[in-house]
């Protein structure tokens, strides 16, 4: 939910209207969870579930097994898939597969395995649909001090690494 609320504000702030929000299946502490960012030129009214996402960010690979995470992705949409290796599953033609160590990135920069602000970086890089300077704003708007520094720096190498394998 956090990658989300911040993706919507960078868009805000890229220039464009936002909302996210979340759905939530079974309401318990580790169970999967999905997040909704829409953003468009005009206001966003339509509040429902994304039902055909240009874009799916997946945190834990290891939700592949039990959800089809390719669900409704759009021919000619991205699918970032936090991993280390491989996925098992067919990826659908016409959409385009980024896999980052989003875990490993964060764990070298932040301490902590959370890769909210990480796969926000590589979204930011692969889609262009939100600046590096509006996700900066964005995550320390939610940060403060060196949380933000260290959020930022992890946001900025995801980005790099995505735009480097471009």
């Amino acid at each position: 939910m956090t990658a989300a609320e911040l993706i919507a504000v960078a868009a805000f702030k890229s220039g464009v209207f936002s909302q996210a929000f979340p759905a939530f299946g079974v309401e318990r502490r580790g169970a999967p969870v999905q997040a909704f960012v829409r953003f468009s030129d005009e206001k966003v009214r339509l509040r429902s579930q994304v039902y055909e996402p240009d874009y799916v960010i997946v945190q834990d690979s290891s939700l592949i097994k039990d959800v089809d995470v390719f669900s409704g992705l759009k021919k000619g949409g991205i699918i970032i898939i936090n991993t280390s290796g491989e996925i098992s599953g067919n990826i659908p033609d016409g959409v385009r597969y980024i896999p980052i160590d989003a875990t490993r990135l964060a764990l070298e920069i932040l301490g902590v395995p959370i890769t909210n602000t990480t796969l926000m970086g590589a979204f930011a890089a692969a889609s262009g649909e939100i600046s590096l300077d509006a996700l900066e704003e964005a995550v320390r708007e939610r940060f403060s001090g060196s949380l933000a520094d260290k959020n930022v720096a992890a946001s900025r190498a995801a980005y790099e690494m995505v735009k480097g394998g471009v």
